[in-house]
């Protein structure tokens, strides 16, 4: 009896943690499981030769699941951008994050507790880590790809009964961001890791800028200039209408052309900079109004550790 109360408590909970990260709807869970009142090693840095692999030991309830997305054009960035932005949004801190060679390569991906095979497959040459932490609760996201499918685990540790998010069609339209100065763009980066990059305009149907001066630009070069060992991703997105094929090859081409305005006007070297675009898949606002379109249609910058 005490057994079958516990197995129900659980499944009563799950559902709650399942809808506090939304992910794209062609992404179909494949493994499940919880484990009660455990502990985890959290890796909190990569992998070093001479120390090994900095881990926390972390209890709580211990939830993961993992992700299959259709995604044979997707990059692992494009991966996992829109989901950590949906923790940073909900309040999350990013304590740890890194790719492949900057998280120790094979070492530190089997120094972490992953799904095994067939349920979560890695590519060992391409795979993202990200550890968040929110009011006593520690996530984990790990994403990699094969030839046609993107992998994701989700593991959490800590409570499991979040409040579940709104759904798009609830969800409220996002007001643009105000103007920040230079100042404004280093903390942004430090507290949330990212920066739209809110006056760019382009032409219509077209990926290039149609200005010849952005105060966002000036603020990022002079950031980046001040900063000599941070790389960034300049991440395009667009609305719903149209192919998601499209819409990424439009966003992934307006990144593409403020990364040249940055390297052209400003001397910001290219290797210091990514062009990705996301299209549709990570809207800030709801595709079913005008406002929330025009919301979705934007270009940020995120900062990368070397």
């Amino acid at each position: 009896m005490a057994i079958r109360l516990f197995i129900a408590l659980i499944s009563m909970l799950l559902p709650s943690m399942a809808a506090a990260i939304s992910l794209p709807e062609n992404a179909t869970l494949v493994y499940e499981d919880t484990e009660a009142a455990t502990s985890f090693e959290v890796p909190t840095g990569p992998w070093n030769i001479d120390r090994g692999m900095s881990t926390e030991d972390t209890a709580g309830n211990v939830a993961r699941q993992v992700w299959r997305i259709d995604a044979d054009r997707l990059t692992t960035l494009q991966l996992i951008a829109p989901l950590r932005q949906q923790l940073t949004e909900d309040g999350y801190t990013i304590g740890f994050e890194c790719r492949t060679d900057s998280c120790g390569g094979f070492d530190f991906r089997f120094g972490l507790d992953l799904t095994p095979p067939p349920a979560m497959l890695v590519d060992l040459g391409d795979y993202r880590y990200l550890l968040a932490k929110k009011a006593g609760e520690t996530v984990v996201l790990f994403v990699s790809k094969t030839l046609g499918a993107g992998y994701v685990e989700v593991i959490r540790i800590g409570r499991l009964n979040d409040e579940p998010v709104a759904d798009s069609e609830a969800a409220p339209v996002v007001a643009a961001e105000q103007e920040p100065v230079a100042d404004d763009m280093a903390s942004a980066f430090m507290t949330t890791g990212h920066v739209e990059l809110w006056d760019l305009t382009f032409e219509t149907g077209s990926s290039e800028l149609s200005g010849d001066t952005y105060q966002s630009l000036a603020d990022l070069a002079s950031y980046l200039e001040s900063h000599p060992t941070v790389r960034i991703a300049l991440v395009g997105h667009t609305d719903s209408q149209g192919s998601l094929n499209a819409n990424i090859d439009v966003s992934k081409a307006r990144a593409r052309a403020v990364l040249e305005r940055l390297a052209g006007t400003y001397g910001i070297s290219r290797d210091r900079m990514d062009a990705q675009g996301m299209g549709y898949l990570a809207p800030r606002s709801s595709n079913l109004t005008q406002e929330g379109r025009d919301a979705n249609r934007r270009v940020e910058a995120i900062a990368l550790s070397n």
